[in-house]
């Protein structure tokens, strides 16, 4: 359902799932402006239609992936549940925790799966990261794009920080204590600027800075533990590991005194590792996952809870910009 820059995505991908034997098959693509579902079926041999009623009155497809803008997914996801069918919604997962928590009752009532379409965790470096945490303490992630005029009926915050709160949130697992954000409007009447400091009840400190204003795109996540650093890049879906030898002949050394504690003595505790990763494209990787879902009937990797857990975060951030905005009287710069 949606024949924007994600439907065409989600539907280029159920298709190469299909060319590639994976039992499904693709059924058609469904947009209100039945030119574009048009222009996005043609060449992939499917139906396309202008409402949802009427592709299930003629398709009535098992499994849809609901890219339609934010404010349409309670609208859209229960039409569909309501008729027997599963969904994947992509992210953001509402407009409000209202309207996320009357998407989990419907899901839980009509006995759906349903998927909140979080790509990032389906990267294949943050699984190959996942083996590796202990106790995350401090995280850098930064989140930049250029300005493109899609998704600007949501904050940068709910477009793109939104991925790197979701996984920190999955690989810290405490709840939030504080967090203080600065966000600005730039080119758009929306924030396209953010940069939130996040303290968790662990201790865990999480900076993140999301634009799509930027000059250049970045998709990294650093973050450090116990004796480790570890840099992920989402892009380039590559994991270094540099951990501190601690129970090695180089430390004993130093504990002995036994050498000087030069750069270069210390430089021998550090041990360099480079994961191995599988690469594969996200989005395939969670379209498969939510297809598995839905043949065993089974709770989805990234649930409409973990959803609402990211978007209530998310919403916090906005709230915590609204206020330093009306603390610094922003509004009056910007006149």
């Amino acid at each position: 359902m949606g024949a924007g820059a994600f439907g065409r995505n989600h539907a280029r991908v159920y298709h190469e799932l299909q060319q590639r034997g994976e039992g499904i098959e693709l059924a058609g693509i469904v947009d209100t402006e039945v030119a574009r579902a048009q222009a996005v079926a043609a060449p992939l041999g499917v139906a396309a239609f202008g409402s949802l009623e009427q592709m299930i009155a003629t398709v009535r497809p098992q499994a849809v992936s609901v890219a339609v803008p934010t404010v349409a997914h309670l609208a859209v996801a229960r039409v569909l549940m309501q008729a027997g069918i599963d969904v994947l919604i992509e992210k953001p997962l509402a407009s409000s925790l209202d309207e996320a928590d009357s998407l989990i009752r419907l899901a839980h009532d009509q006995r759906r799966v349903a998927q909140t379409g979080h790509l990032e965790r389906f990267n294949p470096a943050v699984r190959a990261t996942l083996p590796l945490i202990t106790r995350p303490m401090f995280f850098e992630a930064h989140r930049l794009s250029v300005f493109t005029p899609r998704a600007l009926d949501v904050d940068v915050v709910l477009d793109l920080m939104i991925h790197d709160l979701d996984v920190v949130l999955a690989l810290v697992n405490s709840p939030v204590k504080e967090i203080r954000a600065v966000g600005l409007p730039i080119l758009s009447n929306k924030v396209d600027i953010a940069n939130v400091r996040m303290e968790f009840e662990s201790g865990c400190v999480a900076n993140f800075t999301a634009s799509r204003v930027s000059t250049e795109r970045v998709r990294k996540l650093r973050f450090f533990q116990p004796h480790q650093y570890i840099s992920i890049d989402y892009t380039r879906q590559d994991v270094l590991v540099f951990s501190v030898d601690t129970a090695g002949a180089a430390m004993a050394a130093l504990a002995n005194r036994s050498v000087p504690a030069t750069p270069e003595a210390l430089g021998a505790l550090i041990k360099p590792l480079k994961p191995a990763v599988e690469p594969e494209e996200p989005l395939h990787a969670e379209l498969s996952s939510f297809l598995d879902a839905v043949r065993h009937r089974t709770q989805p990797l990234v649930s409409l809870e973990d959803g609402r857990r990211a978007l209530a975060v998310a919403l916090e951030v906005l709230a915590a910009i609204a206020q330093h905005s009306r603390d610094v009287d922003l509004k009056s710069m910007w006149a």
